[in-house]
């Protein structure tokens, strides 16, 4: 699983440098032909990686409830973030990782609730859950760096 980390990590850091530069008006942005604006795509990858594989384990999510409602699958963006608010986002995106994984070491992800993604995969211990969204990452990953094209 070591690798499915690594991975995590690895595509939050490439999220994270996608926003270098960035203002908020350009994250709140919501380019002409996309459902949603950069500030969503990021605060939706930290919520969905909690629901995940927190809720879906049966434990508390370490994100706030009101960015889940906001994020979570199905929301449009209806927040804009203050800079120190998008600031706490950031925060969570780069700091979750290392807690999934001394979570996950520890042993806490006892339980699953089977759970079928609208992409057609099952989702039924933590381990696929970890595999699975490290794609779904991939995927808002390759919306952010779109939107940035029509700023």
């Amino acid at each position: 699983m070591k690798i499915q980390f690594d991975v995590l990590r690895k595509s939050r850091e490439l999220i994270l440098k996608e926003l270098e530069g960035l203002s908020l008006e350009q994250i709140h942005t919501t380019p002409k032909g996309f459902k949603n604006n950069i500030a969503w795509n990021v605060a939706h990858v930290v919520v969905t990686q909690q629901v995940l594989q927190y809720k879906f384990s049966g434990l508390n999510c370490l994100c706030p409830d009101d960015l889940i409602d906001a994020h979570k699958k199905g929301t449009s963006p209806t927040k804009t973030f203050t800079a120190e608010e998008f600031e706490e986002v950031k925060e969570l995106l780069i700091g979750l990782p290392d807690t999934l994984q001394e979570d996950f070491e520890a042993g806490i992800f006892e339980n699953y609730t089977e759970y079928p993604t609208s992409t057609g995969f099952v989702l039924t211990s933590i381990e696929t859950a970890i595999e699975f969204n490290n794609f779904h990452e991939g995927i808002h990953y390759g919306i952010i760096r779109s939107i940035k094209k029509f700023l």
